[in-house]
């Protein structure tokens, strides 16, 4: 019996992680020179509201927080979230960053002026509709490597693209 239920328990774990992989994008730690690029098409953040799409270990919340910003992660990955959550509290930003975990396509952006993310090619087009409706004018999201399919590219720091919302 115990060997069946370990069997049951790997194949719920290779299910998850595929649906993981499948649902959006893969977890890939920015580096620091990536990171600076992101913050540099963030502008300055200090007393806005941002949103990290995919937040990952949750460095990009962090240097959103350090550089001002009310910073939130989404994440889906339960891993990811308590590593992140753990990480935020080690660089003494707890109550001014935050992890939630949620799925992205169920989760209103709409409080956000900054948004930052990594996509994948495959939901750049859902995300561009769901971020275009929930976002106020005024609003920047900035995108590692990859770019929306019909949202004009306001600012490029070399694969690091940002948009207004009008």
């Amino acid at each position: 019996m115990p060997l069946l239920a370990v069997a049951v328990g790997l194949l719920a774990l290779d299910a998850f992680v595929l649906w993981l992989v499948l649902s959006g994008a893969p977890y890939i730690p920015t580096k620091k020179a990536g990171l600076e690029k992101i913050m540099a098409c963030c502008g300055d953040v200090s007393g806005r509201k941002a949103l990290d799409i995919g937040s990952g270990d949750g460095r990009i919340v962090i240097a959103l927080a350090r550089a001002g910003a009310e910073a939130h992660g989404v994440e889906i990955n339960p891993l990811l979230v308590w590593w992140s959550r753990y990480n935020i509290r080690r660089a003494g930003l707890s109550g001014k960053a935050f992890i939630h975990r949620h799925n992205l396509w169920n989760f209103d952006c709409s409080g956000y002026q900054v948004v930052t993310l990594f996509g994948i090619t495959h939901i750049m087009k859902r995300l561009e509709k769901k971020l275009r409706r929930e976002l106020k004018p005024g609003a920047r999201v900035v995108s590692i490597a990859f770019k929306f399919p019909t949202w004009p590219v306001a600012q490029k720091n070399e694969v690091v693209y940002a948009f207004d919302q009008t």
